[in-house]
């Protein structure tokens, strides 16, 4: 079966906006959940005429400030990971 790359273009460019679908897909999340997150202002978004697109950087940006974050919390100790 044939899977579509939600990275790259069908001749195999490497897309810098990506549909909502395809950016929930890469951030493991629901589109809800994705709609959530743009609506809060957490998660930079475009639209293009009717169509709504998720820049990548905008992806990488919201991982990196998840990643800040988690770096902050206090050490609670064995239980709490730290996660690069």
């Amino acid at each position: 079966m044939f899977h579509r790359d939600p990275l790259r273009t069908r001749n195999g460019m490497e897309k810098l906006l990506l549909t909502p679908e395809d950016a929930a897909d890469l951030l493991s999340i629901g589109r809800s959940k994705l709609y959530e997150l743009i609506g809060d202002g957490r998660l930079a978004s475009v639209r293009i005429d009717g169509s709504r697109r998720v820049p990548m950087s905008a992806l990488v940006e919201f991982v990196d400030s998840l990643k800040e974050t988690w770096n902050q919390l206090p050490d609670v100790g064995p239980a709490r990971r730290r996660r690069d």
